[in-house]
């Protein structure tokens, strides 16, 4: 039986002039893993709002066609009804966990459905075992980091074990070893239990590999729906910002392009260009002398423990020189946030003593927060939201909460931006949440372009290799690591842009230009070298 199918679905928000969804008809098996793709504001959450039911039953607005989700038309059955059968995660965790602690957060879904006390915990028990947050049961939801807040939502959309899993960008604020640790379990799913899964990713290359199709979303409108390498095929012809650094990678070279690094590797071995693992020419450069200005922010041996609990940030010393470029990465709960809201003077450390260049402006990973007007004009000047890269006549005369979790995030970027005279510190807490390729990519070239300093915590290395010129690496509280880019991300197993995952490290390389620059010079030295020789 068809697990989910659309037909001829085309949607319209409350008051919007353009649909949403345009003419959407689509199919869905069981034990299918589809990936959706697209930019921000093409259509791809609505899309898994009307799988889930919430289109048009909680957002209103106007609906036609038909979506038949386990055989129930959403014209007559909702989300409530829905639930036994689908499983949602959207991109705002903060939003949707309502219970005091992460126990009865996951066992919520189980007790709606009726489920006896003993399933109940044994589910709750699996649960968190398998998403890695055991140890976090006990906790109050209110004290968790966005990341570990993430995970909790969804072990409560995977507690009953639906049939369909509808996922909206679930690794957005997960660190690297667990985004990865993510994805294999949601294969364990599809592949053990036949759960078919609908994830819409702007981080295409931690999911393509494993996809058995991609569906490309555009102004509401599907515009491919084909297996993962036919679909880089088409995104390097029609859609480049849509195509993951292996594919760009290959693409320079003049190969085909493949999802994965095991598949990327293969096609440079084939063509002969893999420069091998472990290249004695691919240490990466060594930082440059920490730059030490009497005007720039220091932590001098900072800790901040919680009364009766553990200590988040453990004996931190560093330096931010004013205008450097700063990337915080580690895993989720390493201290990242806390480090930040320090910095901002927000948390005073519980020892140690922190010196800074007076205001830092702060944009926390809510950007709900900031958003407080009815309209966007009205949340920051025209010049900061041009700035953000926003457009202030298309964008300043809508409600912010009617945007898209990346839209909401520029906006509050715009916020935190805006005033009379550039800020001199600026720290950023997960920036790129909700961002597609090439609104990161604006966001890098704004950074690298603002006058005063930069700290930005991340997850994501593709976008820490466009701006940054050092990174700090927090493990435990603690800096594990402090150096050039190139040095600290370029040999990482999980802590690495694809590039330099593909290339083991070579010549130091992080992005696809650079990677294809150093294959390049090395097949002309190798072809030089052969014509001496001959």
């Amino acid at each position: 039986m068809t697990l989910l199918e659309l037909e001829a679905v085309s949607y319209w928000y409350p008051g919007a002039a353009e649909p949403a969804l345009d003419d959407v008809s689509l199919q869905v098996q069981p034990g299918e893993l589809i990936v959706v793709a697209g930019a921000s504001g093409s259509g791809k959450s609505t899309l898994l709002r009307t799988v889930s039911g919430l289109v048009p039953h909680f957002h209103g607005g106007r609906f036609a066609g038909r979506a038949v989700i386990g055989g129930r038309d959403t014209r007559e059955h909702g989300p409530g009804d829905l639930a036994a059968t689908v499983g949602t995660l959207f991109q705002d965790p903060e939003t949707s966990v309502v219970m005091g602690t992460v126990k009865s957060e996951v066992a919520l879904a189980l007790e709606n459905l009726g489920y006896s006390e003993a399933a109940v915990a044994r589910g709750v028990q699996e649960t968190a075992l398998a998403l890695g947050i055991g140890h976090l049961l006990g906790r109050s939801t209110a004290e968790l980091s966005g990341g570990e807040l993430q995970r909790v939502a969804l072990a409560a959309a995977m507690a009953a074990k639906p049939s369909l899993l509808v996922l909206d960008e679930p690794t957005s604020q997960l660190d690297p070893v667990f985004g990865d640790e993510l994805m294999a379990t949601l294969r364990r799913l599809n592949e053990d239990r036949d759960t078919a899964i609908l994830l819409a990713e702007h981080r295409l290359e931690r999911c393509l590999a494993w996809a058995d199709r991609v569906l490309a979303v555009d102004r509401g409108r599907i515009v491919c729906d084909a297996e993962p390498r036919d679909f880089l095929a088409w995104a390097m012809a029609t859609a480049p910002e849509l195509a993951t650094p292996g594919a760009r990678l290959l693409g320079r070279l003049g190969l085909p392009p493949v999802a994965g690094v095991k598949a990327a590797r293969a096609e440079l071995r084939a063509a002969g260009l893999h420069p091998g693992d472990g290249d004695p020419e691919a240490a990466p450069p060594r930082p440059p002398a920490a730059r030490r200005d009497r005007d720039g922010l220091r932590f001098d041996r900072v800790w901040h423990e919680l009364r009766n609990g553990p200590a988040i940030l453990q004996g931190v010393s560093l330096r931010v020189a004013p205008g450097e470029r700063v990337a915080l990465m580690g895993a989720n709960g390493a201290g990242k946030s806390t480090l930040l809201r320090h910095a901002a003077g927000l948390m005073a450390p519980t020892r140690g003593r922190i010196e800074g260049p007076g205001q830092v402006r702060l944009l926390l990973q809510t950007p709900t927060d900031y958003l407080v007007h009815e309209t966007v004009s009205a949340e920051a000047s025209p010049t900061a939201l041009q700035a953000a890269g926003l457009d202030p006549v298309s964008f300043g005369p809508r409600h912010p909460r009617e945007l898209s979790v990346g839209e909401k995030q520029l906006v509050a970027l715009a916020v935190i931006l805006d005033g009379p005279e550039p800020p001199a510190f600026v720290c950023l807490d997960e920036p790129t949440r909700g961002l597609d390729r090439g609104r990161k990519a604006e966001l890098a070239r704004l950074i690298v372009g603002l006058p005063g300093a930069v700290i930005v915590a991340t997850h994501d290395p593709e976008f820490v290799a466009e701006f940054a010129e050092r990174v700090i690496l927090l493990g435990g509280g603690r800096v594990i690591a402090d150096g050039a880019t190139a040095e600290v991300l370029a040999r990482g197993a999980y802590f690495a842009t694809e590039t330099a995952r593909i290339l083991g490290g070579a010549g130091g390389a992080l992005t696809p230009e650079q990677g294809a620059a150093v294959l390049s010079a090395r097949e002309a030295a190798t072809t030089s070298l052969a014509e001496v020789r001959a």
